[in-house]
């Protein structure tokens, strides 16, 4: 399934860690706080686990939202003079 994960995370090293999490799950980082990707429903609990451990008492938000395919057709995208996405430059 689909998903976005987005955070808002002061802490420094924490908001580093947590962006290899998503990386290392294979989503995309869309924005300095968003990443893209594929996560099957075990993966999804299983990097929010392992998001909320390394969170541990510091301050900070992190929202997992599943993207079913009828919501994803119907986004809406403005972009310009950007690479497209999965593009590596």
């Amino acid at each position: 399934m689909r998903c976005l994960l987005i955070y808002d995370i002061p802490n420094d090293s924490v908001r580093t860690k947590v962006a290899d999490f998503c990386l290392d799950f294979g989503l995309d980082r869309v924005q300095y706080s968003a990443f893209l990707g594929q996560l099957s429903v075990n993966h999804q609990e299983e990097l929010m686990l392992k998001i909320g451990k390394k969170l541990g008492k510091s301050p900070g938000r992190i929202h997992l939202f599943p993207l079913c395919k009828e919501d994803w057709s119907k986004r809406q995208v403005v972009e310009q003079g950007m690479e497209e996405e999965g593009e590596k430059g």
